[in-house]
């Protein structure tokens, strides 16, 4: 999942399921929030799209760096080191009042990294501590590693963030024509083509492999083009791969090659295997009650890699942050092209419209949230959140040439943004000025409050209409987004079975009503109980006659209306 902008600025317009509020991007603001007013889009217009060129043939403005602000910087380094003076008692503080089992913290200030720590535990229940060197599954933190990447893809002239994707991506396609042929790479990472928040993530959650989830983008419905913004991971990753497919390297190569290894970040990595193998890693969790946690699941992000595939610790990742705070050099030697990169640091989409005349409006660039405060600094941040059990936050303050990375292994409750957001406060003002933890949970609970489904399946009708013999409802069904489903009878259970061949999944059927059964909705994005509707077919036999289905809607795949299986 995902990950989300600033809770402070979005908890009033959010959408209303967790696909959109946790992948919904990080936290650029928050930490100003004391601080933030109004501030002007620098979008171009409505139908341009930042992908758009003028009628030289030159990029949009949108794509060039914005010029620097005549800011002077109000910290220095006595108030720095009085708020990491008290980073270890925020940091202690929420873990006491959450219970989350681990959190590794990274500070960086004028291009040192002035504070990196680890508290509590890489596995519940477990004695192997966390220190700054654990390695963490970072989620949507990932977007803005993967646009430093692309920035050096475009710093080595092998592609322009004006380019057509298509024409490093010849596969590349989606529902428009039009679209397919003229997306670029800077629409896609900044969620501006077209493609709806979670378009190919149950795709993923099935266990369908990247080729395949791609491959099948041109059948999700479309936004308009250039004048919509979605957060869309799948999106996201295409964008990036045509960065790869024009260095002629997978992604994973790419990413070690020209942005790991100079770093010297070697606990970093864009495969799902190497978090795996890595000695020194954190495993995820899911609250279990009562502040306590258990490590229930595992989370592969390969099929999105580029989007939320990326592991790594908080001493690697202060080694990036010390790259975006110099402007594409680290150690005195440029990495990546200032232009290119300030390319990704600039408003491209707007994100969020203020909703009042004194409310602010909510940018992004690519890969990052954007945004500026009272006293015209740049802020520039994101989070990264697997409902599945990890929380993570970047947050930098450009001007003051200071930046703060915070990495949870817990499901998202808002602790890294909290984290993050205090420290920063204090630096600014000697304490924080909100309670930003009590502030971030009661987001999270509003969004856990609005994620539930439609329909509660738990709860059987007053009068329950009874089902169909077996064989009604027994049978294979077609659908050309997700592939075959079957339906069979298991030991006595109506059983439904769905997924990529080899690798399916089974999903044991309750009656609920009628034709209507549920089952339990997994992976990531997963909300409980789901419905399994079947349609009877033309002859419309009665309950307990003959006949059979003629096709079954699933209510939990069908947010795109793409989740209606025909029987073949």
């Amino acid at each position: 999942m995902n990950h989300r902008e600033s809770i402070a600025m979005r908890i009033g317009s959010l959408p209303s399921d967790r696909r959109s509020l946790l992948k919904a991007v990080g936290i650029a603001g928050i930490a100003g929030m004391p601080l933030l007013a109004a501030c002007t889009a620098q979008n171009a217009p409505a139908g341009t799209g930042s992908g758009g060129t003028g009628a030289s043939g030159t990029p949009s403005a949108s794509l060039l760096p914005a010029p620097e602000p005549q800011v002077k910087p109000l910290l220095d380094q006595q108030k720095v080191n009085g708020a990491l003076a008290k980073l270890d008692g925020i940091v202690q503080g929420a873990m006491e009042s959450t219970g989350v089992p681990g959190v590794a913290v990274a500070v960086v200030y004028r291009d040192q990294m002035v504070y990196a720590k680890g508290f509590g535990l890489r596995e519940s229940g477990k004695p192997e501590t966390v220190d700054a060197d654990t390695v963490f599954q970072v989620a949507s933190v990932s977007k803005p590693l993967a646009s430093t990447v692309a920035a050096v893809a475009v710093s080595r002239k092998a592609i322009s963030w004006t380019d057509p994707v298509i024409n490093h991506s010849p596969g590349f396609a989606l529902k428009d024509p039009y679209v397919t042929r003229n997306a670029t790479v800077a629409d896609l990472l900044s969620h501006q083509g077209g493609l709806s928040t979670g378009a190919g993530d149950l795709l993923e959650d099935l266990g369908f492999d990247q080729a395949y989830i791609l491959s099948h983008l041109n059948q999700q419905p479309l936004d308009s083009f250039r004048a919509s913004y979605n957060y869309s991971n799948f999106g996201y990753t295409a964008g990036a791969l045509a960065a790869a497919d024009a260095m002629k390297l997978p992604w994973a190569d790419l990413a070690e090659e020209v942005l790991f290894k100079p770093l010297g970040m070697t606990s970093t990595s864009y495969r799902h295997a190497d978090y795996e193998k890595a000695s020194n890693r954190a495993l995820i969790h899911v609250p279990a009650g009562n502040k306590s946690w258990v490590a229930k699941y595992s989370r592969d992000a390969d099929a999105e890699a580029p989007a939320g595939g990326a592991s790594s610790s908080v001493h690697d990742l202060a080694r990036w942050i010390r790259l975006q705070l110099a402007d594409g050099s680290f150690e005195g030697k440029e990495v990546v092209a200032p232009d290119a990169l300030g390319v990704t640091h600039v408003p491209h989409a707007v994100s969020g419209p203020p909703a009042t005349p004194a409310a602010r409006t909510r940018f992004y660039g690519l890969g990052w949230n954007v945004s500026y405060d009272d006293h015209a600094r740049l802020m520039l941040g994101h989070s990264g959140a697997f409902s599945l059990g990890a929380a993570t936050a970047v947050s930098l303050l450009p001007g003051e040439q200071l930046g703060i990375v915070a990495l949870t292994n817990g499901r998202p409750q808002g602790i890294p943004e909290a984290i993050c957001a205090s420290f920063l406060d204090t630096a600014q003002n000697g304490a924080p000025t909100v309670d930003w933890f009590g502030f971030t949970a009661g987001a999270f609970q509003k969004i856990d409050e609005a994620e539930k489904p439609k329909v509660d399946y738990s709860q059987a009708p007053q009068r329950v209409q009874p089902a169909r013999g077996n064989d009604f409802y027994v049978g294979k069904y077609a659908n050309s987004y997700y592939g075959q489903l079957n339906v069979a009878v298991e030991s006595g259970v109506l059983t439904l079975e769905l997924g990529p061949a080899g690798r399916t999944t089974k999903f044991p059927l309750k009656h609920f009503d009628g034709d209507t059964f549920s089952f339990e909705s997994i992976g990531e994005n997963a909300n409980g109980l789901a419905g399994a509707i079947f349609a009877p077919g033309a002859d419309g036999a009665a309950p307990g006659a003959g006949g059979t289905a003629s096709s079954v809607r699933l209510d939990f795949y069908d947010q795109t209306g793409l989740g209606t299986f025909t029987r073949g």
